[in-house]
């Protein structure tokens, strides 16, 4: 085997697990309250790519699977294998455990921003970004302060999540977990996830692929006509949906923790976020 025959499959493997990794943090999102997994697929340069493809499956099919298996695997993996741990910190440490995420976010903010304008800007598209962020920031404190409604878990219920949940997908910044406690719905999820309840997956993960592969379509045809327009409206999502989980009432030593976290989550974002722009995204679609 010639060297770099070594090195390309080096490479491959680490680009493999690369990818897991963000599938992990993604599936994370989807289930901590107030954070997005949408937001972190748009952070993590995966969200744009996976829209494509769902949205033109014939195109280079394979190569699309097998770039996006790692993906789905590590998103299980966050779902499914952390639900109980991410329940946990969220319960016990919820302001250390957020500020830790706005970290992440923060860290690849300078790479979005650099992706939004490849195709150019003007002043319109900053104007866009600061009224959704705006909107963002105000839709996601009054959905905090409405009173929650009790739905019964059932199989409609569960398909009504993943719907939910396929929406956090597709829409950066909708948090599924937000509308999910307001519903009532988030603890008995949560619990049958961990117990790997197929009464509560199966409806699920139905609800999730029915609405993503609706929509994904949509979301490629107007990345494709109007990419900085998509750009600048998801970063403005962002942007608000992040100053919206900032949490409050901290005080004493758990200030120093949260900024340590910040700290640790934005350095190792922002270095993510430069060894994945050595890998174009464009070019598996």
């Amino acid at each position: 085997m010639a060297a770099n025959d070594i090195v390309r499959k080096k490479d491959s493997i680490g680009d493999w697990l690369f990818r897991l990794v963000k599938g992990v943090l993604i599936g994370i999102g989807f289930i901590v309250p107030g954070l997005s997994g949408g937001v972190l697929a748009v952070i993590f340069g995966i969200y744009e790519p996976l829209m494509r493809f769902l949205g033109n499956l014939k195109e280079k099919f394979v190569r699309n699977v097998l770039y996006f298996i790692p993906v789905g695997i590590g998103g299980v993996i966050g779902v499914v294998a952390f639900s109980a741990v991410v329940d946990y910190a969220f319960t016990n440490y919820a302001a250390p455990f957020i500020w830790l995420f706005i970290g992440f976010i923060s860290g690849t903010f300078p790479s979005l921003l650099k992706t939004s304008g490849k195709h150019g800007r003007k002043p319109f598209h900053w104007v866009l970004l600061v009224a959704i962020a705006a909107g963002t920031f105000f839709l996601m404190r009054w959905m905090e302060s409405i009173q929650n409604v009790s739905i019964a878990p059932s199989f409609g219920s569960w398909l009504l999540s993943g719907a939910l949940i396929g929406l956090g997908v597709v829409v950066p910044g909708m948090s599924p977990s937000n509308f999910l406690i307001y519903l009532g719905l988030y603890q008995p999820m949560a619990a049958g996830i961990k117990t790997l309840n197929l009464g509560v997956i199966i409806p699920l993960a139905l609800g999730l692929i029915l609405i993503v592969f609706l929509l994904a379509k949509l979301v490629s045809w107007l990345f494709d006509r109007a990419h900085t327009f998509m750009y600048h409206l998801i970063l403005g999502i962002v942007i608000g949906s992040t100053l919206a989980i900032i949490p409050s009432g901290v005080s004493g030593w758990t200030i120093a923790i949260c900024v340590v976290l910040f700290l640790v989550g934005a350095v190792c974002s922002y270095a993510l976020a430069k060894v994945d722009e050595k890998h174009p995204h464009d070019s598996i679609i």
